[in-house]
């Protein structure tokens, strides 16, 4: 059984199949057809909604893509849509600023920016062009060229001063709290294999496993939901690895940061962030805010796909990732975990539990560059990640791994131990260049060429390599505006 809140009606689902979605439901079930299907992936942003949910510092409020996310993952959450906004026949703050600004055209995306909107309302970001393009980061239109949608987004957050929805905030958290106790597996199927988990323990998980062998892990379900939206295949057997404790924190101590394989990019973020700020604009592309409110980087490293953009930094970092089951569990670094496309070391019966990620060392720098079509939102044509630990301006330690470029992410310990010991400001790094140019394979593809491949990745090391020691040069670059056609 599936029971959540829609706005404030309780919702009991029973014998529904795994992979029905969020935006199935909406439109099919409960006939609120304002939420929208446009690209069916997770990447124009017309279809999303906004789930509310219970945390320590209370009531959380987050948008989603409803196309590409599992209705059972509501399970104990609040989903609202935009026809849930209007309340005693008056629009909602972000709805009223909308119209006052014209934001709105054709009208299709409409309800995808309200949600976004609404999200933003709901959140701590300050009232800010920046924070206002990061929570609109998912949502196209190809209408009004988003200014007055900016516009009327920078107003409300300007004058908000609480909404109906923070009226209800306490009943809304009581009502979801006594929830919590009705996550449970679905009415059971004659076939074994069918139907959907939501563990709390890792002994539930390993049990669920060994009764369903066959069924596949779900989180945030980003890539894994493309296989019926885009494949039209049926998920047939799902394992819902949210709830499991463990799986779903963020713990950081003197030997690490340790995230659990089911914690979201949003919610990672100011842990990694902390330790590594030059991997923001990273994380800014992995993809847009709905996605990392839903993504996980135990999904994106399970599904083992050779444009994710985690693997490449977790390996510059030198970071290890524990594989566990019910007889016990092994952590190897995650540089091993992938053994080729769409292929990791994962056995029957295991799951990816947690990544441990070292703690930042004094001087050490760090550099991840993601290359593509769009700025954000989009898959990498070349994701280069360097890490550098000097000792006396020497290379003591470096590490530099490569995604989207061959079937697997690529690094290169050649390559990386002939630059130890060298004086990191004075190296030949034109020839540094030519020699990783000369070990990379990359392949061709409609997003790039190998040769382009190939001169990209050779610039960014200069670019790394000029980043970290001329400064003053650097800053020349940037002022002149040179760097903005790098």
């Amino acid at each position: 059984m599936t029971t959540f809140l829609l706005n404030r009606e309780p919702i009991s689902l029973t014998d529904t199949d795994p992979d029905m979605t969020v935006l199935e439901y909406l439109r099919q079930d409960a006939g609120l057809t304002g939420t929208k299907e446009g690209c069916a992936s997770g990447d124009c942003g017309a279809c999303t909604v906004v789930v509310g949910e219970n945390t320590p510092d209370g009531l959380r409020y987050r948008s989603l893509n409803s196309c590409i996310t599992f209705v059972h993952s509501l399970n104990g959450k609040q989903v609202l849509t935009v026809e849930h906004l209007v309340r005693n026949g008056e629009l909602h703050p972000v709805q009223d600023a909308l119209v006052r600004h014209h934001g709105s055209q054709c009208g299709f995306c409409t309800p995808g920016f309200v949600m976004s909107l609404f999200a933003l309302y709901h959140s701590e970001a300050p009232p800010q062009r920046e924070a206002v393009l990061s929570a609109l980061s998912g949502n196209l239109c190809r209408c009004t060229g988003y200014r007055p949608i900016i516009d009327a987004a920078l107003e409300v957050l300007q004058q908000r001063h609480g909404d109906a929805f923070d009226l209800e905030r306490e009943a809304i958290e009581a009502e979801l709290g006594q929830m919590e106790t009705s996550v449970l597996p679905n009415t059971p199927k004659a076939d074994p294999s069918v139907g959907f988990w939501q563990p709390r323990t890792r002994q539930e998980l390993a049990k669920t496993l060994e009764s369903a062998p066959d069924a596949r892990f779900s989180a945030g379900s980003t890539d894994l939901a493309l296989e019926k939206t885009q494949s039209s295949r049926s998920l047939h057997g799902l394992i819902d690895l949210t709830r499991v404790e463990g799986l779903n924190s963020v713990i950081v101590d003197d030997t690490g940061i340790h995230i659990g394989a089911a914690v979201s990019y949003s919610d990672l973020e100011p842990a990694l962030l902390a330790d590594y700020p030059e991997a923001a604009e990273w994380l800014e592309r992995l993809g847009s805010r709905p996605i990392r409110n839903r993504g996980t980087l135990g999904g994106n490293l399970g599904t083992a796909s050779p444009i994710g953009d985690t693997p490449p930094l977790l390996i510059a970092l030198g970071a290890e990732v524990t594989l566990a089951s019910g007889h016990g569990e092994r952590r190897i670094p995650v540089a091993e975990l992938i053994t080729g496309y769409r292929r990791t070391q994962l056995q029957a019966g295991e799951w990816i539990d947690t990544v441990h990620l070292p703690r930042r060392r004094p001087g050490s720098e760090l550099r991840a560059y993601k290359i593509s079509k769009r700025f954000e939102d989009d898959i990498s044509t070349v994701c280069a990640v360097f890490y550098l630990e000097p000792d006396d301006e020497r290379v003591a330690e470096i590490r530099a791994a490569f995604g989207g470029l061959a079937a697997t992410p690529l690094w290169l310990p050649d390559w990386q131990a002939s630059l130890v010991g060298q004086h990191w400001p004075s190296l030949d790094i034109e020839e540094a260049a030519r020699r990783l140019a000369d070990e990379l394979a990359p392949i061709d593809d409609v997003r790039a060429s190998a040769r382009y491949r190939v001169r990209v990745t050779a610039n960014l090391l200069k670019r790394f390599h000029l980043e970290t020691t001329r400064t003053d040069q650097l800053s020349r670059v940037f002022n002149s505006g040179v760097a903005h056609h790098a």
